[in-house]
């Protein structure tokens, strides 16, 4: 099929068969509860699709089907995250695997609803688990990867599927829409192990917690986050098994086997980044890329495991991180890298839904090698104002 972004992740919720689905709609995440509806009304979707007035109810009301049992979906955008705040930060301490879709938008102000990754990147603590993909067939299949993370009895943790606004959400591509059968096998139904509203069997849930309990569930949700680093590696293997598509897992390398230098990059810059990595290849340079597919866990060891070797590094941001003036992945690789001691620079750009070029990447790959001969400088390049 040729289907834009928010119609891929539809179609993945689809074949997940939540029991119950509620979204409201806002740019440019609006047609994917669209789609949800007429799945539902052509009964391709069996669930139970609540209208709700805002954000904050649709997450609320999900806690409450979770809680009771139930396999669950939602969707949103800036500032319907945003709206969503309160309830965003329970989910997860709660220990319910939902899964929510963020079409991911920049910040509101100075007036913008375009792309950008600012939206997730703000929220990127609030327990979730978070995972940003390059393309349509990614989002599809990552959904239905993500109820098999976030529902394993070790993590039980919910978990975003970050996909780029307007450059994903909007735009046509053509993908593989996976045999409902098959992914009845690879996804089977969700039964609760840890929490189940149930009246016949009373339990009380998040009750005024004391502080060396609630010390003992922040130190159980982190050892959560931990083990779910092999959980995303395994179930996109199985996946690929399975279906015949893997995405790496935690990450993807592309053409780093020998590579001297290496771009760092999320979401779906990276499809780009593949080219010009090609391109430089054919000059010579043993160039490659590593696509950071989770934010939440950062895959620190895996990244090391990549990076090791190699003379520089530059990372390709599409957020800004206002406590270091640099953007966000810059941040967390460099602390993640920093026994290596391996010359990192930092490259900001697609912010207000500005474009990522060609052109921006080779001037990246350049800098980047340019770094390896020289002393650190710690300059942020910005795309554009360059």
């Amino acid at each position: 099929m040729v289907v834009d972004g928010n119609k891929a992740a539809a179609i993945g919720a689809m074949l997940s068969r939540p029991m119950m689905v509620a979204a409201y709609p806002i740019t440019p995440q609006t047609p994917l509860v669209e789609y949800l509806s007429q799945f539902v009304a052509d009964g391709l979707l069996d669930a139970d699709l609540v209208e709700v007035e805002g954000e904050h109810s649709a997450l609320s009301v999900l806690q409450g089907a979770s809680l009771a049992g139930g396999r669950v979906f939602t969707g949103t955008s800036g500032q319907g995250l945003a709206f969503m705040f309160e309830p965003y930060i329970r989910t997860a301490p709660l220990r319910l695997p939902i899964v929510m879709v963020i079409a991911t938008r920049d910040g509101i102000s100075p007036q913008c609803v375009w792309g950008g990754q600012q939206d997730a990147i703000t929220v990127r603590d609030g327990g979730w688990i978070q995972i940003f993909v390059e393309n349509n067939q990614e989002i599809l299949d990552t959904i239905i990867m993500a109820y098999k993370i976030g529902e394993d009895p070790e993590i039980l943790l919910p978990v975003n599927v970050c996909y780029d606004g307007f450059y994903l959400s909007h735009m046509s591509e053509a993908i593989q829409v996976p045999d409902r059968n098959l992914v009845d096998q690879f996804l089977p139904p969700y039964q609760p192990t840890h929490v189940k509203l149930d009246p016949e069997i009373p339990m009380a849930v998040d009750p005024l917690t004391p502080g060396l309990l609630f010390t003992q569930y922040r130190v159980g949700h982190l050892e959560a986050q931990e083990k779910a680093k092999n959980v995303i590696d395994r179930v996109d293997e199985e996946f690929g098994q399975a279906f015949g598509r893997s995405y790496g897992g935690l990450i993807e390398n592309y053409r780093m086997e020998d590579a001297e230098f290496a771009l760092v990059a999320m979401g779906s810059p990276c499809g780009t980044g593949k080219v010009v990595i090609d391109r430089v290849r054919e000059r010579g340079v043993k160039a490659g890329l590593v696509k950071v597919r989770s934010l939440r866990p950062f895959p620190k060891e895996r990244l090391s495991e990549s990076l090791k070797g190699v003379k520089s590094i530059g990372v390709i941001d599409k957020n800004v991180c206002f406590g270091w003036g640099t953007g966000v992945l810059y941040v967390e690789l460099s602390a993640a890298l920093k026994d290596l001691r391996t010359p990192i620079v930092d490259f900001i750009g697609g912010l207000g839904g500005s474009d990522i070029t060609f052109n921006h990447f080779e001037f990246a790959m350049d800098k980047t090698i340019q770094a390896s001969k020289e002393e650190p400088s710690g300059k942020v390049h910005w795309f554009g104002l360059e």
